[in-house]
């Protein structure tokens, strides 16, 4: 017979012994054990203003890296069917391309994603005037848009996901848009392989806000996109002109090489549209209901087998294939023809001058939201 004291301790001892023969047979480490954020310097904008990294992780091993500077990803490693990690963005690993303008960087937009006609819409009544930086129109939030400033982040996690979440005040006035707008935008990155992005921005003073992010996908790593499967559950696209901003009508795109209602390779007519946008450059207007999260487009890269599906509560969707970088230095060679695609979900280019366009009107007392989401799996 044990002695009284060790009689009373057996049922601790019991389970202390069970936890540490579970600990022995787990393949998965105890989820307290993975760090999931990390957050580090990552240089200093030439006013002495320090930029921070921020890194998310998920217990598959999947990685997300993202700065202060634009709100901007820098990296989003996924695995192939083979388990084999490849950034499938473009991005790179110092600060100084971006603080260079490099061409594929996937920041943050806004006030104002896509184009605005003439730079000027009338609101409430008013002429609105803003920054001219496409010829006389209108892209992309301006001149000095959220792309190029610093935001202030935090970082957090649970035991299924981690985030980064990034502020900013847009002062009246900032590239001629009226109100104070605050913005929030966080990543997250889950264990189930989603990188979601998610919106709010509240203002005080009737103004317009349409937000997304400019990122530039190639799912196989490297090389070109046009091989890549893609798929848009959309039935029309807004007709745009030679300065591929809408004139108001959509057009459907049965019989065109904008079907992509069922799954084309990319490449496989773009060259109908080498006049113009020179690719791909399309918005395409989104089947469902706007406000609700639904699938917007699935892409697939057969060699590879990685899958990248995006949801989206935003209208629309633009369609984009690099040609503006094709060529280009990159800093370690020359990019591809078409080296990465964008799926920029928004509302439709120059929407403030359609009033039937959904509308990106944003008022005091109410709290602009929007969602997007990548699901990243793998074909056999």
């Amino acid at each position: 017979m044990f002695p009284a004291c060790v009689s009373r301790r057996a049922p601790a001892l019991l389970a202390f012994l069970a936890c540490l023969l579970f600990s022995a047979c787990s393949t998965q480490p105890p989820a307290a054990t993975l760090q999931r954020t990390r957050s580090e310097s990552f240089g200093k904008l030439p006013d002495g203003r320090e930029v921070q990294i921020h890194t998310l992780r998920n217990k598959s091993g999947m990685q997300l890296r993202a700065m202060d500077y634009g709100a901007t990803i820098t990296e989003i490693l996924a695995p192939d069917r083979n388990g084999n990690f490849a950034n499938v963005l473009l991005g790179k690993d110092t600060l100084q391309p971006y603080l260079g303008s490099f061409p594929g960087a996937a920041s943050t937009i806004g006030r104002f994603a896509n184009r605005i006609r003439n730079a000027r819409f009338t609101l409430d009544g008013r002429e609105v005037r803003v920054t001219a930086n496409a010829g006389p129109h209108h892209i992309h939030g301006g001149r000095e848009g959220f792309a190029s400033k610093l935001w202030s982040a935090t970082t957090g996690s649970d035991r299924s996901s981690s985030f980064v979440r990034f502020q900013r005040r847009s002062p009246a006035g900032e590239e001629g848009f009226p109100g104070n707008l605050d913005v929030t935008v966080t990543f997250t990155l889950t264990d189930d392989g989603e990188v979601r992005m998610d919106y709010t921005a509240t203002t005080d003073e009737a103004t317009v806000v349409n937000l997304t992010n400019h990122a530039y996908f190639n799912l196989a790593g490297s090389g070109d996109i046009l091989s890549h499967q893609l798929q848009i559950h959309a039935d029309r696209t807004t007709v745009a002109d030679k300065d591929l901003i809408p004139t108001g009508p959509e057009k459907d795109v049965t019989g065109t090489g904008l079907d992509f209602r069922q799954p084309h390779a990319i490449g496989e007519r773009i060259e109908q549209y080498r006049q113009g946008p020179n690719g791909y450059d399309h918005n395409f207007v989104l089947r469902g209901t706007p406000g609700k999260l639904r699938s917007a487009a699935k892409a697939t890269d057969p060699a590879s087998g990685r899958v990248m599906e995006c949801l989206t509560t935003e209208p629309g969707v633009q369609l984009y294939t690099a040609q503006h970088i094709s060529g280009r230095p990159d800093g370690s060679g020359v990019w591809p023809r078409h080296p990465a695609f964008c799926l920029e979900t928004q509302h439709p280019p120059d929407a403030p001058n359609h009033p039937h366009f959904p509308s990106t009107v944003l008022r005091p007392g109410q709290t602009f939201r929007s969602t997007t989401a990548y699901r990243f799996s793998t074909t056999r």
